[in-house]
């Protein structure tokens, strides 16, 4: 019998919907630019001075003065001060900017319910049906970006299109203070001549990957057959194979707060060993670090849960001072209450994993890792 070879149809588009991805310009540097507006001009970094913390701490973010000398968030604090050392460090203030923030918010409402919040500085909104019934989405990006900056003195970027994915490609495209409007009869050629690395959620390591293989740009990558994407980059290659088609169908969710982020698993065959449970808390810890980072969140207090083969079930939560920087700072407190707690001669039928006490990501009480990350 000749199988033969598998052909997918070319997956639709659907471009009825009108979304804008609104991103604040350098928004918490912006925002201490304005309260002191004699750091007009210098390069402004939203940290504490490396030689206030022994050299310890991250960059939140960084005016586009400092960005000319290569300083970007996430960066090392010491990084950035060998990069700059005149820049001006600055601790930050989060309620200021949370505030701040919420009057931004208050400018979208006017416009649409249909928010999408990802952090303090960015948001989707859906304007297919708006308050206003204007037809036009450019027009509503426009209003929002000179409502912004009459309120709060502050610019912000604004990327308009059919859906989430193209809208913040866009919105990156013309920054500070840029409009960027990639209607469906244009959204194919944007895609394919933008570099394999502005692809929004393709990291470092994946680009890496994607330049062994010859791929630099949408173009590179739409000559790819699903199958070929999905075989190098499994759930990512299929949802890339439908990005640079411009098909990104998930709608703007009116996302309500979250209390904890958790991970459990029980297994069929209980787990018979301290290396085996061990495993398995490492394992947990990166899927539950991986969802903070989705989700932007971060927490001070972590909960082990664990279920014997009898059934009996038991709980130990640790309050913390600072927040969990990563999945090793997870793991290294989950691995502790299960020594202190644990009985392996009990046999462990379910593990779990959570983090609670959430707060957004901020500049706040950031510390660089104890251990060295590879990415």
């Amino acid at each position: 019998m000749d199988i033969g070879i598998l052909h997918f149809d070319e997956p639709k588009r659907d471009t009825s919907r009108k979304i804008i991805h609104v991103d604040m310009d350098a928004f918490y540097a912006s925002v201490e630019m304005r309260e002191d507006p004699s750091l007009k001009g210098k390069p402004v970094i939203i940290a504490r001075h490396p030689k206030e913390t022994g050299g310890k701490g991250v960059v939140a973010t960084a005016n586009y003065e400092a960005r000319k000398y290569g300083i970007h968030s996430a960066m090392s604090s010491q990084k950035a001060y060998e990069l700059c050392p005149k820049g001006v460090f600055i601790p930050g203030n989060f309620e200021l900017y949370r505030e701040i923030s919420a009057q931004v918010r208050e400018v979208f409402k006017r416009y649409t319910d249909m928010i999408e919040p990802l952090s303090l500085d960015e948001a989707y909104l859906d304007v297919t049906k708006n308050k206003m019934d204007i037809k036009s989405a450019t027009i509503i990006a426009k209003r929002i970006q000179r409502e912004v900056w009459n309120e709060v003195q502050l610019t912000c970027s604004a990327g308009v299109s059919y859906n989430k994915f193209i809208a913040k490609l866009a919105s990156d495209y013309q920054k500070p203070a840029g409009v960027t409007v990639i209607p469906p009869e244009e959204a194919l050629t944007f895609l394919r001549d933008l570099p394999i690395e502005k692809f929004y959620g393709v990291g470092k390591k994946t680009v890496e990957r994607m330049h062994d293989l010859k791929i630099y740009t949408g173009e590179d990558l739409y000559q790819l057959d699903q199958m070929t994407l999905i075989h190098h980059f499994g759930r990512m290659g299929f949802s890339l194979y439908r990005k640079v088609r411009g098909i990104d169908d998930g709608p703007v969710r009116m996302s309500r707060e979250r209390k904890s982020i958790g991970k459990e698993n029980t297994y069929n065959q209980v787990l018979q060993t301290d290396n085996e449970v061990i495993s398995e808390l490492r394992r947990l810890a990166n899927r539950v670090y991986q969802t903070l980072v989705k989700h932007q969140k971060h927490g001070k207090t972590v909960v082990l849960k664990i279920r014997y083969a009898n059934f009996e079930t038991i709980t130990k939560r640790m309050t913390l001072p600072d927040y969990l920087v990563n999945e090793n700072d997870i793991f290294f407190y989950v691995q502790n209450m299960w020594y202190e707690i644990g009985e392996i001669e009990k046999e462990v039928r379910l593990l779990g994993v959570t983090v609670t006490n959430l707060d957004p990501i901020t500049f706040e009480n950031i510390i660089l890792p104890l251990w060295e990350q590879n990415d």
